[in-house]
């Protein structure tokens, strides 16, 4: 981690945001080399023009074939990249050192997905979503840390939902590097609230040792409360 001090100053001094930031070339390419799937899903994605994808009220997810269903994680991730940036943006409260620290680390990772999604789809990903955060007192722990459990929870629960519908093999190892890591955050934020709860039965069934999942059309439920872009799932 960079020495505190100097990473608040480099934060007060930013003039773009984070979240119209793109990765650079090297990182998102870092990111991506992950293997042939990553270029793969590059050269794809330029052969499918994302028009049909919007509407004049907003935008419609076509769960038809894997390019829905990555726009779907797409979504998901401008939702929490947006939040993340804003938590370390304006910190609460007498927010600790170390927690501005791992949330930092949080936002990069959310980041880095976006820009993942964003870049690798390429002219078939779905536009910039406009979030709604009235909901949530960025000045409050208990608000910030709570919606960032929801938001990590309902994240796990989104991924582990929508594998088996993804039918390339290629794009599902994709998805299953990112949900270990949106596991880990949401791991993280359990035990910022109350250590221990990292693994509860609130996410992880006793009886099987596995994680929840929910289906597109019930996360979209919950994830519309936070996002003004009216977002449409189709071909579920």
């Amino acid at each position: 981690m960079k020495n505190l001090e100097k990473q608040e100053q480099e934060l007060l001094q930013e003039e773009r945001s984070v979240f119209t930031a793109p990765l650079q070339r090297r990182s998102f390419l870092q990111f991506a080399g992950a293997g042939a799937a990553g270029v793969a899903l590059v050269a794809a994605g330029c052969k499918k023009d994302r028009g049909d994808l919007m509407t004049s009220t907003g935008v419609t997810l076509d769960f038809k074939d894997d390019f829905g269903i990555l726009n779907y994680a797409y979504a998901l991730e401008q939702l929490e990249a947006a939040f993340y940036v804003q938590v370390v943006k304006t910190p609460y409260a007498s927010m600790p050192a170390n927690e501005l620290a791992l949330l930092t680390d949080i936002r990069d990772h959310e980041v880095a997905h976006r820009e993942f999604f964003k870049n690798a789809l390429s002219t078939a990903a779905i536009g910039s979503l406009e979030v709604n955060f009235s909901k949530i007192d960025f000045s409050s722990r208990a608000s910030v840390l709570g919606t960032a459990k929801a938001f990590e929870d309902l994240g796990v629960s989104a991924y582990n939902g929508a594998g088996k519908m993804i039918k390339s093999v290629d794009y599902l190892l994709l998805a299953g590097k990112i949900v270990s890591v949106e596991a880990r955050h949401a791991a993280l934020i359990r035990d910022l609230l109350e250590n221990g709860t990292f693994a509860n039965t609130e996410v992880v069934a006793a009886s099987t040792g596995l994680d929840t999942s929910r289906t597109p059309a019930a996360v979209l439920a919950i994830a519309g409360g936070f996002i003004k872009t009216e977002v449409k799932a189709i071909n579920l």
